[in-house]
């Protein structure tokens, strides 16, 4: 990382959050709105299944460290999920007032109260201490899914140490969600929560400065959770020139620099989320006009729709059917970007449509700033290949009901198996890996002992 974490109050000022926190009094009027359905859909909807209408119904008896400690119980992060979760889709999407027409109820919202409160209390561990257990494992990644796995191993009394080859753990949620929704302050609350649990955090990368064969050594199961590697290129003339810049680098550039603006012009290639974040971002950070150009239409976009629509509302002008083929230089640096216009075709393998080439229809943007956002290239290293480790297509393969691998001791979750979800995805995939080491760790003592 290039500098600290910049301070909250520059984010405040530029970044007001997407969705603002309820009050005590908004709450409790909101907590009262549920049915406590018993079979609740809302619960079956999240990844994790946080018990619903439990953690409403004491936020509606005013019982705040009860309400969070129902939502820890399945979810560590419950803090980040609250925030960026896409909650219509999910638990929000499914809550039964739909079926009456009326607004469905604010869960996110609800369940980011609980857990303010909680943080703001002095978020004391919501269990006791285990039992120590013989037997160590060694979580590769600080994201998410590592969080949740090493969390759930501490629960369960075991030593866990989490490898992170950067200076902040946290992974995505410290320093490649948008600003407006998660900031990276939030996401440290919750690592350090993590680390009060008895976690062991060590700064150093698995493959250079840790091998492989010291990890197997000195500990018994390994759990890979290394996220997703850098964004894919353009591939096309230019893209290398100052004023170029990926999303992820620029997310984590303006969250990181205490000085870092934009102005003028910016174009963001690319129709995912990572993308309308960039795209917003550049817009609050000043650029004067922000452009969205995607190769697809605005019916096939991978953004969600919520994400779109808020994007309009920023002053985001999109371009549909349209991919670059150069980027311009002048005086050395990116100018203009030059698009050929597409068509949609038949369906690839994937299911979706592929973008064709018109050939002769070519038009200019002018930029100042040009950000790619095409997605992240898979970063797997050597780690399978050397380890036997079994991949599907171009992601590690996983018993999904345990998430072991091809190799017994190595297990693996998050988007390095599920190719880039949501968060709430990830930390639901380490806790259940947590869950099938204990057993082999278990069963492993009771083969000695026996």
């Amino acid at each position: 990382m290039s500098g600290p974490l910049q301070p909250v109050e520059r984010n405040l000022r530029q970044f007001p959050e997407l969705h603002p926190p309820l009050d005590n009094l908004s709450a409790l009027a909101e907590a009262n709105r549920c049915l406590f359905c018993f079979d609740a859909p809302c619960t079956a909807a999240c990844p994790t299944h946080i018990d619903v209408p439990r953690f409403i119904k004491k936020i509606a008896t005013r019982n705040l460290r009860g309400s969070a400690l129902t939502i820890l119980d399945s979810n560590i992060l419950g803090l980040s999920c609250s925030r960026v979760c896409p909650v219509d889709v999910l638990c929000e999407g499914s809550c039964v007032l739909h079926r009456y027409n009326q607004k469905p109820i604010e869960i996110g919202r609800l369940q980011r109260f609980a857990m303010d409160r909680f943080y703001e209390g002095g978020a004391r561990a919501p269990w006791a201490a285990a039992e120590p257990k013989p037997g160590r494992v060694a979580c590769i990644g600080g994201g998410p899914a590592s969080l949740a796995c090493a969390a759930e191993l501490r629960r369960l009394g075991y030593a866990v140490t989490i490898f992170d080859n950067r200076p902040l753990a946290g992974g995505l949620n410290t320093y490649g969600v948008a600003e407006y929704k998660l900031r990276a302050s939030d996401s440290l609350r919750e690592v350090e929560f993590v680390r009060s649990t008895g976690v062991e955090f060590r700064q150093a990368e698995v493959g250079a400065a840790v091998s492989i064969e010291e990890l197997e050594c000195g500990f018994d199961l390994i759990f890979v959770g290394i996220g997703l590697g850098a964004m894919e290129k353009l591939g096309i003339p230019g893209e290398d020139l100052p004023g170029v810049i990926d999303a992820l680098r620029f997310i984590e550039r303006y969250k990181t620099a205490e000085d870092f603006t934009v102005a003028g012009r910016v174009v963001v290639i690319g129709g995912g989320n990572t993308a309308i974040d960039a795209a917003n971002a550049a817009k609050r950070l000043g650029a004067s006009e922000v452009h969205l150009v995607y190769r697809r239409t605005e019916r096939q976009m991978p953004a969600f729709s919520f994400e779109y629509h808020h994007s309009k509302i920023e002053g985001v002008r999109f371009h549909w059917l349209a991919q670059p083929v150069e980027i311009v230089a002048q005086d050395g640096h990116a100018a203009r970007v030059r698009f050929i216009e597409t068509r949609l075709a038949n369906a690839d393998e994937t299911g979706r449509r592929r973008a064709i080439p018109v050939e002769g229809s070519y038009f200019e943007l002018a930029c100042d700033l040009v950000i790619p956002a095409l997605g992240q290239s898979r970063f797997l290293g050597s780690l399978c290949e050397s380890r036997g480790i079994q991949l599907s297509g171009r992601s590690i393969a996983v018993d999904r009901a345990t998430g072991c691998t091809s190799n017994p001791r190595y297990y693996a979750g998050g988007d390095c198996v599920n190719g880039g979800r949501e968060v709430v995805d990830a930390v639901a995939d380490g806790k259940r890996a947590a869950r099938a080491m204990a057993l082999q760790l278990d069963r492993k003592v009771e083969a000695t002992h026996g």
